[in-house]
């Protein structure tokens, strides 16, 4: 009976795709029995949002998403003139600023991209119109990994035929580059009508460099910095965006190592990884790679530091950006949200800040499902997950974070393809019995971000009077560069919470945020 009825829903939505193409369509729900819904696409429907186009002066846009089932559920509104009610008043102020906004995005791991192809051409076009396109959320960041990552099915690097290859004479892309993430990565491009920014990440060398003559398990590079291991590990780089570039595709930044601590740890032991120190990425960085990046045509494609866990951040940037022959070379930090609840965000990326402004904080992964004794790596329609990214978004973007990138775009029902069983959870799952994708809550908590604050965003004051919204809420403001205001408020407690926003040129608006709810309000400023 549900396929059924599903099936006429489908036909009815269809139509109204075709009728009026100027309306959004709506989610297509299915519970999975968590207590939340997935949004249901095929080949043949999807859900979709307008494109952004604020009101005149006076009235305001709210998007909201809940637990009880709303999906960017749009509404207007109009400024009042005086405040009428009680609850926490928020106050916007555009005078005080802070960081600028990179953007929002996720990863096109092999896992991902397997997962994507595995779909009808039709369903595969509906899903990357989901997340790239103006109809869709419109991310406008993407990080690859260079070469394997656990989201592999076997492990391999550019270079395993030729043992002590120096210089790099076999190198060559893998299938899974040429056959698989290249061609989407070229209709991502044609999709997107916000510029894309790319980001890579290795996760290991050839083997034949490390000091394990593996591919496999954790291991650093043979010898030390300035000498042949680590020359031509750096001319690796610069080779992986020379063929990239054969493709047209070209990369806004790199990271110098994927996890160099975290994914030495010994539940790890199987994961590719070449491990570093701070101290050996930052002579690395002096005597090999930022030289052999400065020589290349690349030398404006930025160098990412870390990429690993907020805790390690101080002792980085104190070993890495203190030496001043480092410091040249690197744009910003790499951080990954696993190990976030260890140290707070004030003693990290706001001290970090504080210490070293002139380099970018940037959020280049993070998922949920991923420690050891869950229950399930895959949850499909969970809310709570969905909240741990927005609170995550909201506390790292009020502490100076310029963008927040996810991990695996889709994954299938299990969480994987991933070679180490290191299985995971995403913002889509994909079903290729069904041909049909999930869209989990977690894609629209990362929406109420991505498709509101573009790129040159900047953060602003957002005040409030009262206790309770500390308690109850989480809040975060922006000034886009067309000059529309935003406000993200997330209410993740069980009650309803009657606010006011006050902006000094506009006026007051007054609502109620539901529980368990995410709510993104934009307005033009006079």
């Amino acid at each position: 009976m549900r396929a059924a009825g599903h099936g006429v829903w489908v036909l009815f939505s269809f139509f109204r795709l075709l009728t009026d193409t100027a309306a959004s369509s709506p989610c297509s729900p299915r519970s999975f029995g968590t207590g939340a819904m997935v949004c249901v696409c095929n080949a043949t429907y999807c859900d979709t949002t307008d494109p952004i186009n604020p009101p005149p002066v006076g009235s305001y846009l709210k998007y909201v998403s809940s637990k009880s089932g709303l999906r960017l559920e749009r509404s207007e509104g109009t400024f009042r003139p005086e405040r009428s009610s009680a609850g926490p008043l928020y106050t916007y102020n555009s005078y005080i600023r802070y960081q600028a906004i990179k953007g929002f995005g996720g990863s096109l791991t092999d896992a991902a991209a397997i997962n994507i192809l595995r779909l009808s051409p039709e369903a595969q076009e509906r899903l990357l119109q989901s997340y790239f396109s103006e109809e869709g959320i419109e991310y406008n960041l993407l990080r690859t990994p260079m070469a394997c990552s656990d989201f592999s099915t076997r492990p391999y690097s550019y270079d395993d035929d030729c043992p002590d290859d120096f210089e790099l004479k076999c190198f060559s892309l893998a299938e899974e580059d040429t056959k698989f993430k290249i061609p989407l990565l070229q209709r991502i491009k044609a999709l997107s009508r916000r510029p894309l920014s790319l980001v890579a990440s290795p996760w290991t060398s050839p083997g034949w460099l490390r000091t394990n003559n593996n591919v496999m398990g954790r291991a650093p590079l043979k010898g030390k910095a300035g000498d042949q291991h680590h020359k031509t590990w750096a001319q690796y780089f610069i080779r992986f965006l020379a063929e990239y570039r054969r493709y047209n595709i070209t990369f806004w930044a790199i990271t110098a190592q994927n996890e160099p601590i975290f994914s030495q740890h010994i539940m790890y032991k199987n994961f590719p990884g070449n491990s570093f120190s701070a101290e050996e990425q930052r002579d690395f960085i002096v005597a090999d790679l930022g030289p052999a990046l400065k020589r290349s045509p690349f030398k404006d494609v930025l160098l990412v530091i870390l990429d690993d866990q907020r805790c390690l951040l101080r002792n980085w940037a104190q070993v890495v950006l203190g030496n001043s022959s480092a410091a040249q070379y690197v744009a910003g930090f790499g951080i990954h949200w696993y190990m976030d609840m260890v140290v707070p965000p004030c003693l990290t990326l706001r001290d970090t800040h504080d210490r070293y402004p002139g380099y970018f904080l940037l959020y280049t992964e993070a998922c949920n499902g991923f420690l050891p004794w869950k229950l399930k790596a895959v949850d499909l329609g969970s809310w709570d997950r969905g909240s741990y990214y927005s609170k995550n978004i909201l506390t790292t973007l009020n502490n100076y974070v310029t963008g927040w990138i996810d991990w695996n775009l889709a994954l299938d029902m299990e969480g994987g393809p991933n070679w180490v069983k290191n299985h995971v959870d995403s913002p889509i799952i994909v079903d290729p019995l069904r041909d049909e994708f999930y869209k989990q809550p977690m894609f629209y908590h990362l929406a109420h971000f991505s498709k509101f604050i573009p790129e040159g965003s900047v953060r602003v004051a957002l005040t409030n009077d009262s206790p309770i919204s500390t308690c109850s809420l989480s809040s975060v403001a922006f000034l886009r560069p067309d000059g529309v205001a935003v406000v993200v408020v997330l209410n993740n407690f069980i009650w309803d919470v009657s606010i006011g926003i006050e902006d000094d040129s506009a006026g007051y608006i007054e609502d109620t945020i539901p529980p368990y709810s995410i709510q993104t309000y934009l307005w033009r400023r006079p």
